[in-house]
């Protein structure tokens, strides 16, 4: 699959079926995160995969109400970091941005392995970390949840969940997110 097949596809979908996700699997998603760049190839991110029926569950109490979706689960991945493992410039802490770019490698890449992997900002910080054995010290940045796409979402989600599920959602025009020379609240890019 080329990557703008890969990208294209990619979507942040609910309706999951749950799935076996072998080790080689989980250490092909690493590994490929691990390839992402870093500020000085510092390399900030640690990622935490959960398989286990008896974590899942535990994790499942850290989410908020409007993800109880993610209950169907195979893995859930937090992915975690902290300011010291990265550059700090001009007061700049890139340990999110170097995190969040090493994650859509991930995401990406269970995308070519015909996984769903819908990021979520909907839980627990402080209670999924505790479940993890995150030091305190730390931010959960993400927590990521795995399967692969229901046959039949419609008995899954919503109606409205289904309605988001159906089509990607919108995206912002490029005349709406590109500039040229300077940054202007009006675009001065065509919108072709």
């Amino acid at each position: 699959m080329e990557l703008h097949d890969i990208v294209d596809k990619r979507r942040a979908l609910r309706a999951l079926e749950k799935v076996t996700i072998p080790d080689d699997m989980v250490r092909e998603l690493a590994r490929t995160a691990g390839l992402a760049p870093s500020c000085f190839n510092k390399q900030p991110w640690r990622f935490v995969f959960v398989r286990e029926e008896g974590m899942l569950d535990q994790l499942h109490g850290a989410l908020s109400r409007g993800n109880k979706w993610a209950e169907r689960a195979s893995m859930i991945m937090a992915a975690v970091s902290e300011p010291e493992l990265d550059c700090v410039t001009g007061g700049r802490e890139y340990y999110l941005f170097d995190t969040g770019m090493a994650t859509a490698f991930l995401l990406l890449k269970a995308t070519e392995m015909g996984l769903v992997a819908h990021p979520i900002a909907g839980f627990d910080e402080e209670k999924a970390k505790t479940i993890l054995g995150v030091p305190e010290r730390m931010r959960l940045i993400t927590l990521v949840i795995f399967g692969t796409h229901a046959a039949n979402p419609e008995e899954l989600l919503s109606e409205s969940q289904l309605e988001r599920e159906r089509e990607r959602p919108l995206r912002l025009k490029l005349a709406e997110i590109m500039m040229h020379e300077r940054y202007s609240s009006s675009s001065n890019i065509s919108s072709e």
